[in-house]
């Protein structure tokens, strides 16, 4: 059996996205770490069913809470059962029959993290990330834990140890010639981002990031810090009202 299963839909772009460049002023935040690593003390990721079937989208949710609350000592491992319900919910997927096994958009699984919730935990917010404004990334990776990852995977990422750009790859490199994929981002390094894919720690590249994420979402979690706790730099008042108006 194939264990790695793609299944994150091409991005869907709504005007009403928050943005993250709107949130945050670099001025008022310490310089930019060199290495970042929230991956600490987890011992077993879980695949979370993608091995079986399509629901990267969702075991981005159970990943990213398990980053979340391993960083305040109390590790929470959501069940199968939870992710395949919400992949369920969101895709109109049978896990008695199999059918509609056809992955997820991002925007649609964000959405129901943040109104319905996964295993009791809701997201509080997102805002989309420039993917191109590497310093953005990190700044998000670094306060907030968690960014949640769509990525055109190119048939050259099959069997890489590490997720870099194939310059001779010929149509195998072609943004998407695999599939898209979701998955979230628990740091980086001088190469590149950390990412939390199939169960395990994967590094890619920074070529590879710019090469080929299509979409990136910073996290706002309760799971991670409260709301009046936003550190200075981030305009967490302004993230709220602008919430309560979409």
């Amino acid at each position: 059996m194939n264990k790695y299963k793609l299944g994150k839909h091409e991005p869907r772009h709504d005007k009403r996205t928050l943005m993250f460049c709107d949130y945050v002023d670099v001025s008022k935040l310490p310089p930019v770490k060199q290495q970042v690593d929230w991956t600490s003390g987890i011992k077993d990721w879980g695949m979370m069913r993608n091995d079986e079937i399509g629901d990267c989208t969702c075991a981005g949710i159970a990943h990213s809470i398990q980053v979340w609350t391993a960083a305040n000592k109390n590790e929470i491992t959501v069940a199968d059962s939870d992710v395949i319900k919400a992949y369920s919910d969101i895709s109109g997927y049978n896990p008695q029959t199999g059918e509609n096994d056809n992955g997820a958009n991002e925007l649609d699984v964000l959405n129901y993290w943040r109104n319905v919730g996964i295993n009791g935990h809701k997201l509080g917010a997102y805002a989309k990330l420039n993917t191109h404004n590497i310093q953005h990334v990190k700044i998000s990776s670094d306060i907030f834990g968690v960014n949640y990852l769509g990525i055109a995977l190119p048939n050259t990422a099959q069997g890489q140890e590490v997720w870099d750009v194939v310059n001779n790859g010929g149509d195998d490199s072609i943004p998407g010639s695999w599939g898209g994929h979701c998955v979230i981002m628990v740091g980086f390094n001088v190469t590149g981002p950390l990412i939390i894919t199939w169960g395990k720690v994967m590094q890619m590249t920074w070529a590879f990031w710019l090469a080929y994420c299509d979409e990136a979402y910073a996290l706002f979690s309760n799971d991670w810090m409260n709301n009046d706790k936003s550190p200075e730099g981030i305009n967490s008042q302004l993230l709220q009202e602008d919430l309560r108006v979409i």
